[in-house]
């Protein structure tokens, strides 16, 4: 048997990220309609809001989904990133790593040990 984890389709567990971000806004009231749409999204794995503690929790794809296209679906329903030091804080070190795993993967590596092209 495989030890691996079942994930959606579209997502590499290599890239996969999970996060979690305090929202500020009417987050009781729409929570059920940001996890909706954000879930449809290609390379979300997982997604949930814990209404009461207004956390989001989502786990996505960094080479198929960025945080700003995830924040944009949060505003879209009048809500909000929380604007606290910790929260932005760590919205602008997932955003940094995220950026960082999209550019690794479109890299081709190179090696010195390889004959150069056209030998």
């Amino acid at each position: 048997m495989s030890d691996k984890q079942h994930h959606k389709a579209g997502v590499n567990e290599n890239s996969l990220m999970i996060r979690h971000l305090r929202l500020e806004g009417p987050v009781d009231d729409n929570h059920q309609l940001i996890v909706q749409e954000i879930d449809q999204l290609l390379g979300v794995d997982a997604v949930s809001i814990n209404a009461s503690e207004s956390l989001l929790n989502v786990a996505y794809d960094a080479t198929k989904r960025q945080l700003d296209e995830i924040e944009e679906i949060v505003r879209k329903y009048k809500c909000d990133i929380a604007h606290d030091w910790w929260t932005h804080f760590k919205e602008g070190y997932y955003k940094f790593v995220d950026q960082n795993v999209k550019d690794n993967a479109s890299h081709e590596p190179w090696s010195c040990h390889k004959r150069p092209p056209g030998r």
